[in-house]
Formats: C-alpha cells, sequence, structure tokens
C-alpha cells in the first residue's frame, strides 16, 4: 500500500569549513614573517583557501615579491592567481598578465597567457613568462622587446 520515496542521498566531497570578510593571513618561519596573504573575502576548504581579491606578498627570498589578482587560490605552497594578474618585485621588475601560477617552493612564477613585463624602461610583451624569484632567469615565447640603451660618454 505505501510505497518508499526515493530519496537522493548527496555525498558532498568539497564543503567550505568557513568565511572570512576582510581575510589577512600570516605565515611564519624561523627567519620571521614569511607570507602576507590578503583578500576581501576567503573561503577556507580542507585543502586551501579560495580569495577574492588577492594580495599575495612571499618575504622568504632574497627579493620580496608581491602578486595581486581578482581571485586567488592557495594550496600546497602553490598560489594560482586569476584575473588582472600584477607580479611586482621589489628590485622593479613587473609583469602584468591574466593568470598566473607561484611556486613559494621553488620561487617560479609562470603565466602561460599574453604578457606584459617591465623593468625601468624597458618593456617585454609575450605568450608565455617562467621567471625564477631565486635564480632571476626569465623564459619567454614569441617575446617582443624594447630596450633604453643608455649612451655612454
Amino acid at each position: 500500500m505505501f510505497k518508499p520515496m526515493d530519496v537522493k542521498i548527496h555525498h558532498f566531497k568539497d564543503v567550505p569549513l568557513f568565511e572570512l570578510s576582510d581575510f589577512t593571513m600570516y605565515e611564519l618561519n624561523t627567519a620571521g614573517l614569511s607570507t602576507i596573504l590578503l583578500g576581501s573575502t576567503s573561503t577556507r576548504y580542507a585543502d586551501r583557501y579560495t580569495i577574492a581579491d588577492m594580495d599575495y606578498t612571499d618575504n622568504s627570498k632574497k627579493y620580496i615579491a608581491n602578486m595581486v589578482s581578482d581571485f586567488g587560490v592557495y594550496k600546497n605552497e602553490i598560489v594560482e592567481l586569476n584575473g588582472h594578474v600584477a607580479y611586482v618585485r621589489e628590485d622593479g621588475l613587473t609583469f602584468k598578465s591574466q593568470k598566473a601560477l607561484y611556486n613559494k617552493k621553488t620561487a617560479d612564477v609562470i603565466s602561460d597567457t599574453k604578457y606584459t613585463a617591465y623593468l625601468n624602461d624597458n618593456i617585454v610583451t609575450g605568450d608565455y613568462i617562467k621567471y625564477n624569484n631565486i635564480s632571476k632567469k626569465i623564459y619567454s615565447k614569441n617575446v617582443v622587446a624594447i630596450y633604453q640603451l643608455k649612451e655612454e660618454k
């Protein structure tokens, strides 16, 4: 006479633990402050943070590197940045792109989309950039560069 209802059981694997407004996170190591991570909002999952209006500063290498973007994900010392990405290093190197990936362990920042890089009056554009914050080596594809040469007297 009675038929049991067919109830669907949902298994949620990716449930947020909490969400914060005006998010600020400091990471410390034995040498002191190594990372500052800021955002307008952040959602904490079991394995990562997702951050709106991300502002990430890595102070663990020789040169301080700062990255900002519209949205970011921080997971296992990997920072994924999306939307209006700007990378600025304290010695003056800057590049802008639409997305980038920063590996804190290796100090590599990679963007596989069009970018524009600046250093003093020099401008470089390309389709791919890989920059290492330790070795200061840049790898790029389809490069167009405008360099300002200084005249010796």
